[in-house]
């Protein structure tokens, strides 16, 4: 074991033009060292460095720091001797430094989640080697401030002492621009910045009780350690948790040489986009700064400029900027650089080749010399993620089952979210103007703090600028607005990422948090005050705006289009309503595969007939109340089987307990005796007879239906009589009647000969026949295991997941909110299993009932109902089971046809 142990690597090295790894080692080195080993092999100018794989982070939190340690010792002190060869300088060293950076880097991008740390190696003596190297004292000054101002926080804790207050870091700047008389950074001289790392050193002893360290390799570890911490800090369990990631994936840890975009006029740093991220248009994009560093550009604190002139003049337009303005002010990088812009563009143009998608990449230009720190697929919104795919389709770039496999399949709900109604812009007064840096339609009230953005129901984030650490209230919001930053800023990555509205750098917002006011020219708005944001626009409007609902077309439908051409599994919806039904098959509902008649009951002029039958003491009188329910619940039938005309339409019998129709509170229980001429008693007697200690389990489903079989003959015939109508005014109709919580063979045997034989009396009355199948909800364990015998009889099973979990695990659905987030939080569930179905239980309960079904009955016809029927991963495993369909709510339609393509394209490979 321990010769294994030696053996394996756990350090893998790129650089000049050479790597160890490659890009399909994401899981093993992290998206980012997978692509920096990608770029390096292909010749993309990448700063030298090496990878610590994502298994030490999992060994680390395993085994603790000192074992790891020790682990990688020697391949770290080796691969920086790797980095000193190919850089020509030496880490430590006061005459010739090499400064190094140490970054996060997951399988999968999670931007901002984790921590950074640059400029390691910095010390008293190192500056002025490095001042002295440069022939650039201010450079080597700031270089120091920024390495203790960030190892400071991300490693030695120094963190806002509260919410309201600034970073301590920040404090200190702030006061000594106020000192000054400054206002930007760029402004401090170079005895400001010794002051500043004086002033920094000062505020760590003081806080921590320890000097700075100043020993390169004690600062190289010390980062190495906070990077591994990071992975299970605060923020990157929320986004994990979000996004549904493992914990035990773990990070990789990039070392790589430092490069600098802030030696003078002649350096610069950016990020671009080879489409635009918002829109999917097919220009080049993004933002830079000259003199600068890369967490500058991402801050806003100075305006970012366009890289392209293009994009200069769209920017120039917006920002109401003149020409003369804007080419002396905010040249793009094209025009003021036009050599490392076509050097960068000709990059850009490789590497979206080369990975055969649009990439997000990161660059510095040192001293005229351009190198690329990053590429990964974009993060983009769903409106974008569409466009891009198929352009890429026209562009002959990839084919067609690629572009399905490029969907994200949850983005897609992005675009079946409502819009602003265009008639309500119109009438809408802008108060502010922004950068569109999300699509999108958002309302809320405006709230000044992440921590709060609960506070009301819809909620509009409103700050300076976004952190990680706003994560949770960024996914909390309705929308996000920002006073600094550009399109590549925090708020708007994160933001696309979501696929939530957002608006960046609108400067003429004035927000003080002390307050808690928004300011705007002589305006001012308070917290829970109501906004509008139309991320698409980039206009701050006052109030609320009306929306409408969305529409699959464009090229929305043509990635529906294609997802039917290549999925074999069809998809069905969960509907109640005529209403629902026509929604769901214009999202491309190919049946109902749940329609729950008990929500027919709960309308006001049915819930008292509802009543009625229940309270009834003799069967005449039950029946009596059922006949006033038949033509209510046949007219609900028609609509519904009108709406899917044509379609299978499955019908679930009664399933909930009576319980939950009677009344409960003492007026409306008068209420009830009175307008059914009985004493207040006899409803209190009745109502305290339907109680029960455990509804889930009791007198419901199949087992009213067998103890009240009137109401399985009112049901039935209410299907049949609606199916007939439609008949004869030349509609089809496919009714599929469906008995719920079956747990044995004659139960199920007994409500079909009901349903059988009142149908035949039906067909018998109307001299007319249609065609019927009656099938059985799967949400009792039994009934799986019992499954051959069930099959005999049934003509179809659906699955009700939601049941079949909640009595799997025995955790109730109404009570597990108080344990399954900690159960989450701890690691003990990977995900919630009435979210995300349990394959290695739940789903083999699922995958034995369907074979044994099927044994008896090859062709039988198999789905499933509940809530895993629209979530992504579920689907793909009811088409890996052979289902022939799954059933989701209307507005996840259009996801489940997505992965049911993918699912079976992915079989194929």
């Amino acid at each position: 074991m321990e010769v294994l142990e030696k053996l394996k690597a756990r350090v893998y090295r790129f650089g000049s033009e050479s790597a160890d790894g490659n890009r399909t080692m994401k899981n093993l080195l992290g998206g980012k060292g997978a692509n920096l080993a990608e770029m390096s092999s292909i010749g993309i100018p990448v700063p030298p460095g090496f990878t610590i794989t994502t298994e030490v982070c999992t060994e680390y939190n395993v085994l603790g720091e000192q074992v790891v340690l020790d682990m990688i010792k020697e391949e770290v002190e080796s691969s920086i001797s790797n980095i000193e060869t190919i850089m020509g300088t030496t880490f430590g060293d006061e005459a010739n430094p090499l400064l190094i950076s140490v970054r996060s880097g997951a399988r999968v991008s999670m931007p901002g989640m984790m921590d950074t740390v640059l400029n390691i190696g910095m010390n008293d003596e190192v500056v002025l080697g490095l001042a002295m190297k440069t022939k650039n004292e201010q450079f080597a000054w700031d270089s120091y401030r920024r390495f203790i101002q960030m190892y400071g926080g991300v490693v030695l804790g120094m963190k806002p002492a509260s919410k309201e207050d600034i970073d301590p870091f920040e404090e200190i700047m702030e006061h000594l621009k106020e000192k000054r008389g400054i206002q930007l950074d760029t402004e401090f001289t170079i005895q400001d910045l010794k002051d500043l790392v004086y002033d920094f050193k000062e505020a760590i002893k003081k806080r921590t009780g320890h000097d700075f360290p100043s020993n390169p390799w004690d600062q190289l570890w010390g980062a190495i350690i906070a990077v591994f911490n990071s992975w299970n800090g605060e923020r990157a369990v929320y986004y994990r948790n979000m996004h549904g990631y493992p914990a035990d994936w773990g990070t990789a840890v990039n070392v790589q040489a430092m490069v600098y975009g802030n030696m003078g006029n002649n350096s610069g740093t950016g990020v671009c986009f080879t489409r635009d991220a918002g829109t999917g248009e097919n220009v080049f994009n993004g933002e830079y700064l000259i003199n600068a560093q890369g967490e500058d550009v991402v801050a806003g604190v100075r305006t970012p400029q366009q890289i392209t002139k293009l994009g200069s003049l769209r920017w120039a337009e917006l920002a109401k900027i003149d020409e003369e303005d804007r080419v002396e002010n905010y040249p793009s990088l094209e025009e003021l650089m036009p050599s490392i812009f076509e050097e960068l563009n000709t990059y850009q143009d490789i590497l979206e080749k080369h990975y055969r998608d649009m990439q997000d990449m990161e660059f510095t230009i040192q001293d005229g010399k351009l190198w690329i720190l990053q590429t990964r697929n974009g993060k983009r919104t769903g409106a974008a993620m569409v466009k891009i795919a198929m352009d890429l389709l026209k562009e002959g770039m990839i084919d067609e089952k690629e572009v399905l496999l490029l969907i994200e399949a949850n983005k897609l709900d992005e675009l079946l979210h409502p819009i602003f109604d265009p008639d309500a812009l119109k009438r809408a007064h802008v108060i502010a103007q922004g950068l569109p840096a999300s699509p999108g339609a958002a309302t809320g009230k405006i709230v000044f703090f992440a921590d709060e953005a609960k506070k009301y129901k819809n909620s509009i984030l409103v700050r300076i600028e976004t952190s990680p650490e706003d994560l949770e209230g960024m996914n909390i919001a309705k929308g996000i607005l920002t006073a600094r930053g550009g399109m590549t800023s925090h708020a708007a990555v994160v933001a696309r990422g979501m696929g939530k509205c957002c608006i960046s750098g609108a400067g003429a917002l004035k927000i003080n948090y002390k307050t808690r006011t928004l300011t705007v020219g002589k305006q001012e708005y308070h917290e829970g005050d109501w906004i509008s944001l139309n991320g698409s626009t980039g206009n701050i409007i006052e109030g609320k705006v009306a929306t409408i609902e969305p529409e699959l077309s464009g090229e929305f439908a043509e990635i529906m289009k294609l997802s039917d051409k290549y999925a074999e599994m069809k998809v069905r919806t969960n509907a109640d309503s005529p209403k629902d039904a026509k929604v769901a098959r214009s999202f491309g509902a190919k049946g109902i595969g749940l329609t729950r008649t008990e929500h027919m009951f709960f309308e006001v002029d049915r819930i008292k007939v509802m009543r009625e039958m229940i309270l009834a003491d003799t069967l005449k009188g039950r029946k009596q109340a059922l006949e006033e329910l038949l033509p209510m619940q046949r007219a609900d039938f028609e609509g519904i089987f009108e709406a899917m005309s044509g379609l299978p339409v499955t019908i679930r019998l009664l399933d909930p307990p009576l319980h939950e129709f009677v009344p409960h509170q003492l007026e409306t229980q008068r209420s009830l005796a009175e307008d059914l001429h009985i004493s207040l008693e006899a409803v209190k007697i009745k109502v305290a007879e339907l109680e029960e200690f455990n509804p889930m389990l009791g007198h419901r489903g199949c087992r009213l239906g067998n103890t009240y079989p009137e109401i399985t003959e009112m049901q039935t015939r209410a299907i049949i009589e609606a199916a007939l109508n439609l008949k004869e005014r030349g509609i089809p109709c496919k009714p599929e009647i469906m008995v719920p919580l079956v747990g044995t063979v004659k139960e199920f045997e007994l409500q079909e000969e009901i349903i059988r034989t009142t149908a035949n009396t039906i067909f018998e009355e109307r001299q007319d026949t249609v065609e019927y199948l009656v099938g059985t909800m799967i949400e009792i364990p039994r009934a799986a295991i019992m499954a051959d015998l069930i099959a005999e009889k049934a003509d179809f099973f659906s699955f009700g997941t939601n049941d079949l979990t909640q009595m799997t695990f025995g955790y109730s659905r109404d009570d597990a909110g108080k344990f399954l987030p900690v159960y989450l939080e701890k690691g003990i569930l990977k995900a919630d299993p009435f979210e995300v179905l349990d394959q290695a239980g739940v789903g083999q309960i699922v995958k034995m009932g369907t074979e044994r079904g099927r044994r008896v009955k090859p062709n039988l016809k198999v789905g499933i109902c509940g809530e895993h029927g629209g979530e992504p991963s579920s689907v793909e495993f009811c088409y890996n089971v052979g289902m022939n369909y799954v059933s989701c709510s209307p507005y996840r339609i259009p996801i489940a046809r997505l992965v049911s393509a993918q699912a079976a394209i992915k079989a194929t490979v």
